[in-house]
């Protein structure tokens, strides 16, 4: 039997440092990879769309074309007729080398299909692709984001941060905060309380913090504040990497009221004064209501020394009970199912018959 050797002085530093090295390797092999198999698809893209251009080729000829790649590279997959439409749409979408080479080809293929068929216009799929390459989306989180349309929405909260945040974190935290939120995978009955609000995120947390964005790290809910033996208690409380400071959340049913601000700017300075170490920015709000008034929104915010935004959030209405009881059960509709492939198969079986 072997004897299990001892690892001499230095053995596990190097092995951890070796291991690293090689997934940096393999990382950067992959995306060379992928950059030149983009690049390869827009180059077989532009020769198409050349010789429609030129010679006259009709759309047939890509089903030629195809079918003589497959025949020249059997088992090498991306190159059936619907494959090339797509080199030929990317290419026609970015006729640019330069672009291909410094945003396109940094994503993989199917991004860029994603993209290619979901938006129309150039200036939007270009915001898409930029934020998906920022912040390392997949693929999934990058239809998540056209679906709920986060172009429109980033950067549309009303806020007081141009004039209590330095220049720098202005701006990013403008950036960072949306309107309104999309809070699509909560179902709840009208009328909802902030509680059930508040319930609902934390069970979703991971969709929660999707919709949030990049950079925020959940710190706990009802977090209490103790401030001269009375206790206060934050609804969600974040902190931000990128900001370097914590982030509160109050939640809110109905519209904004400008009563909200104060009890928030409160919570903002309790944190500042017992959890804010030196090297952590000013504390940051959010209040999310159901509605605002952009005029009540501003007032409220003019003199509060704190930075807060307002943003309102969209949820799913739980259908009103008489239209549920209404509604088709599962079983039911199982049973219908159930019943239309009996009557297909019945109607096969005649068929072969005949």
């Amino acid at each position: 039997m072997q004897k299990s050797l001892q690892l001499p002085s230095g053995y596990q530093e190097l092995l951890q440092e070796l291991k690293g090295r090689i997934r940096t390797a393999q990382v950067r092999a992959a995306l060379a990879v992928n950059r030149e198999l983009v690049l390869l698809y827009w180059s077989i893209g532009r020769d198409i769309l050349a010789k429609q251009g030129t010679e006259g080729w009709g759309t047939r000829i890509i089903d030629r074309l195809a079918h003589d790649l497959q025949n020249e590279f059997p088992g090498i997959e991306g190159f059936s007729p619907r494959s090339l439409k797509y080199m030929r749409a990317l290419a026609e979408a970015w006729p640019e080398e330069p672009v291909v080479q410094q945003l396109i080809a940094q994503l993989p293929w199917g991004h860029n299909v994603r993209v290619l068929d979901r938006i129309k216009d150039r200036p939007t799929r270009e915001w898409y692709l930029r934020a998906a390459l920022e912040h390392g989306w997949s693929q999934n989180v990058l239809v998540h984001m056209i679906s709920g349309q986060l172009h429109e929405r980033e950067g549309k909260a009303l806020t007081n941060f141009k004039r209590n945040l330095p220049p720098p974190d202005s701006d990013m935290a403008q950036q960072i905060l949306r309107d309104p939120y999309n809070f699509d995978f909560l179902t709840l009955a009208d009328p909802f309380a902030e509680r059930e609000l508040e319930r609902g995120l934390l069970i979703h947390l991971r969709d929660l913090l999707l919709e949030l964005g990049r950079g925020f790290a959940f710190v706990g809910s009802q977090v209490p504040l103790v401030v001269d033996d009375h206790s206060f208690y934050v609804d969600l409380l974040f902190y931000h990497i990128r900001l370097h400071c914590y982030f509160v959340i109050e939640l809110k049913t109905g519209e904004f009221q400008p009563e909200y601000a104060g009890k928030l700017g409160f919570y903002l300075s309790a944190i500042d004064g017992t959890m804010r170490t030196p090297i952590d920015g000013p504390t940051i709000g959010l209040l999310l209501c159901e509605s605002r008034s952009g005029p009540i929104v501003e007032y409220a915010l003019q003199n509060l020394i704190q930075p807060i935004g307002v943003s309102t959030y969209r949820v799913t209405r739980e259908l009103p009970e008489p239209v549920r009881e209404e509604l088709p059960s599962v079983e039911d509709l199982q049973e219908v199912v159930n019943k239309l492939r009996s009557e297909m198969e019945t109607l096969r079986k005649e068929l072969a018959d005949e």
